[in-house]
């Protein structure tokens, strides 16, 4: 039987907000993580520019992704212990100077191997900001009813990212230089992660001892021992195929109807929906847990992924896109509300982190595969990949459904100590 929340009336967006301290970080919290959203969707243009092939174009891209996906857990464990501020400023500045370097390399006629050598510290080093703003709030709120509200605030924020940074891209690799986009995306990193890192006040807790590091006799362990956030990862691998496979089969097909400047209206329709969606779901008391909801989000993303590479319109392409969009929504922001219940706040970042990665990690292959389909058989072939990919997570979910129930010491360790909001799950 599912749960019930306990309050009729959930704190609005107002009241999150006015919280003390809240607007110092999340306005260069904003600059900093819009990079995030250019840095694929730059590389998939540049790089087809200079060589004539979504293939190629999605493979550089996808290295950037797996490295991202490899690094960012790690950048997340020291973040924990030795604080944001400590990670986010070199590696700001190890991620400008990678993307630079990427686009010298581009630019100037170099192979391919070396433009994969240059996408791996670019990957590796792109700030983890999105988790480390849920790690700001998650100090600043644990214990009270803010925390949903606070999830999905933050889900909104990712998408609106989503509908700004590849539609600003594109305009500017389109309508001023093939290398604008990535230029743009060095440039937004380097002056919005220093302005972030700056906002010490903010930053949670860190350095925690070892005798802190252990809760009920247990030594504190990596999020990703927990089965639950393992079924996670797989979920939002899922996420990341459909951010991916939309990335490039949208450009593939805009490209192959002789239009390529609609790429950026389809994909920001396709983010708007989620974006739009993320907005509802911060407006809602929920009567069903969120284990249940994460389901019944996820089934109806598949059925809509699936049914992308029958359409051949812009119109119809809009319409399904802004579908998908609005599904995207409620899986990111329940599996992020899920893991809250499964680690404790020591772990936090890293838990956040492995999630982030591993939309990475889907987008990367999403656009490898998207874009070696969309070479070989045309664009509307690049849409399966989206559907293959949520109905394998899709499937995981169901059958490991049980895994995202922590027990009660579980609950314990998550809500930390003097935690009185009891936390729900179906």
């Amino acid at each position: 039987m599912a749960s019930t929340v306990i309050s009729d009336k959930r704190p609005g967006y107002g009241q999150l907000l006015r919280t003390p301290g809240a607007l110092s970080f999340l306005l260069p919290g904003f600059a900093a993580r819009q990079p995030f959203a250019m840095l694929t969707i730059g590389i998939v243009l540049l790089v087809q520019h200079t060589t004539g092939s979504f293939g190629s174009a999605g493979s550089v891209a996808a290295v950037t992704g797996v490295s991202m996906a490899l690094f960012a857990p790690q950048s997340g464990k020291l973040a924990d212990r030795f604080g944001q501020r400590a990670v986010l400023v070199p590696g700001v500045l190890v991620h400008t100077a990678s993307v630079s370097l990427l686009v010298v390399l581009a630019l100037t006629g170099a192979p391919l191997w070396a433009l994969f050598l240059a996408a791996v510290p670019a990957g590796a080093s792109v700030p983890q900001v999105g988790p480390m703003v849920r790690a700001r709030w998650a100090a600043k709120l644990d214990g009270t009813p803010l925390m949903p509200t606070a999830a999905a605030f933050e889900s909104v924020t990712d998408e609106f990212t989503f509908v700004v940074g590849p539609v600003l891209a594109t305009a500017l690799c389109t309508g001023v230089h093939p290398a604008a986009g990535l230029i743009a995306e060095a440039a937004l990193t380097l002056v919005g992660g220093l302005f972030f890192a700056a906002q010490r006040a903010t930053q949670p807790a860190h350095g925690l001892s070892a005798a802190a590091g252990h809760l009920g006799g247990e030594p504190r362990r990596s999020a990703l021992s927990v089965p639950g956030v393992r079924v996670l990862v797989v979920a939002f691998l899922g996420i990341g195929t459909v951010f991916g496979g939309m990335q490039v089969s949208l450009t593939a097909f805009t490209e192959e109807i002789g239009n390529p400047g609609a790429n950026g209206l389809l994909y920001g329709i396709f983010a708007a929906g989620n974006m739009l969606a993320g907005i509802a779901m911060g407006a809602v008391a929920w009567k069903t847990g969120p284990r249940r909801r994460l389901i019944m989000g996820y089934a109806g993303l598949t059925i809509a992924a699936s049914l992308l590479w029958t359409t051949h319109s812009v119109l119809l392409l809009a319409a399904l896109g802004l579908v998908v969009g609005l599904c995207i929504a409620p899986a990111l922001i329940t599996g992020y509300t899920i893991v809250e219940t499964l680690i404790p706040a020591s772990a936090r970042t890293e838990a956040f982190t492995w999630l982030t990665g591993a939309v990475a990690l889907g987008q990367a292959a999403a656009v490898t595969v998207a874009g070696r389909l969309a070479d070989a058989h045309g664009a509307s072939t690049g849409f399966l990949v989206p559907m293959a990919g949520t109905a394998l997570a899709l499937t995981t979910l169901l059958a490991l459904r049980s895994r995202l129930k922590p027990h009660e010491a579980s609950r314990v360790a998550a809500r930390g100590i003097g935690h009185r909001v009891p936390v729900t799950v179906d």
